[in-house]
């Protein structure tokens, strides 16, 4: 038995996807399951034991004949299922030429009349995107909840090694979308109120400069703060994730980082609600967010470069105390 994986968006999509793949391995575990993510992914999976090959497309650089140079790879395969998670046509047409025997994806895929099973994609119905994920297959393992997974070597973990003589917290202050970040004044007044522990900024190599800059703002600190953006790749920020005393997060990968290896969690909310579904899956996970009744949130699915009304009451009514444990 042959299947493919298909979630060429974010990084915290593939995160979750890494369920389906937890899934169809328990009740397929000879089966040889392959994936294809957005270039720059492909590292979350390195090491998983469940995942055969990972197939990486280029998006940023000549798009469509990378795409069309993926798509003649994956039929050439001959799989005998395919899924695609990813609700856009690009990954739809990778699906629907794929030849496979079955090829499932969602309705709302512009390109979901060349799939053989369609499922309906329904946000704000109680469940997780994982389990909404999971409905693709069903029907051939059972309705049973699996959660997504990291695999991160000995060689990662020997890595982090360093930062854990002690206990410590990890936070990570930044999100691709403004609406989804605490503000870096309220991250400044949390370290202040934190028990003294270390404490590890994590974030991709665009995040220095903001880490560097929430911690110039704490001239004399109880503990030791490192800025490790840019510092650890995927797999080593969640070895050093898994053993924190507490990962404080937005509403962003590293909350799925953190769900992936079973790491205590605190989420923040700002302009995003956790009833669309991509909440913290750990087992000790807490989720904070204002107590205000504002009409205006949630103001959108994934965020914005700005607060559409200028006040950004979302994030900055949130109580510190709220985020102490």
């Amino acid at each position: 038995m042959k299947f493919l994986i298909i979630q060429t968006a974010f990084i915290g999509d593939v995160i979750l996807a890494t369920a389906v793949a937890e899934k169809l391995h328990q009740y397929y575990p000879e089966a040889d399951i392959d994936f294809v993510v957005r270039k720059g992914n492909e590292s979350l999976l390195a090491h998983h034991p469940f995942i055969k090959n990972v197939y990486p497309w280029n998006k940023k650089q000549s798009k469509i004949k990378n795409l069309l140079a993926i798509t003649k790879q994956v039929k050439a395969n001959k799989y005998d299922c395919a899924i695609t998670i990813h609700r856009f046509s690009s990954s739809g047409l990778i699906l629907g030429l794929s030849g496979a025997k079955q090829k499932i994806g969602f309705d709302k895929n512009p390109l979901s009349y060349l799939f053989t099973k369609k499922i309906k994609h329904i946000i704000g119905d109680g469940r997780h995107e994982v389990q909404r994920n999971q409905q693709l297959i069903e029907h051939l393992t059972d309705k049973l909840f699996a959660k997504p997974k990291l695999y991160p070597s000995k060689e990662n973990f020997e890595a982090v090694s360093k930062y854990k003589s002690s206990d410590y917290y990890c936070i990570a202050p930044t999100s691709v979308w403004f609406t989804k970040q605490f503000p870096k004044e309220k991250w400044i007044e949390l370290i202040n109120s934190l028990p003294s522990l270390n404490i590890y900024l994590l974030g991709a190599p665009r995040d220095m400069a903001t880490c560097e800059e929430i911690i110039s703002h704490i001239p004399n600190p109880k503990s030791k703060i490192l800025n490790l953006a840019g510092k650890l790749d995927f797999l080593e920020s969640a070895a050093l994730m898994r053993n924190a005393k507490m990962n404080y997060v937005n509403d962003s990968a590293p909350m799925h980082i953190a769900s992936a290896m079973n790491a205590p969690t605190t989420a923040i909310y700002c302009s995003t609600v956790p009833a669309f579904g991509f909440g913290p899956l750990c087992d000790n996970a807490r989720i904070v967010e204002t107590t205000e009744k504002l009409e205006c949130r949630p103001c959108g699915l994934h965020g914005h470069k700005a607060c559409p009304l200028g006040h950004f009451r979302c994030a900055y009514s949130i109580d510190i105390n709220d985020l102490i444990i």
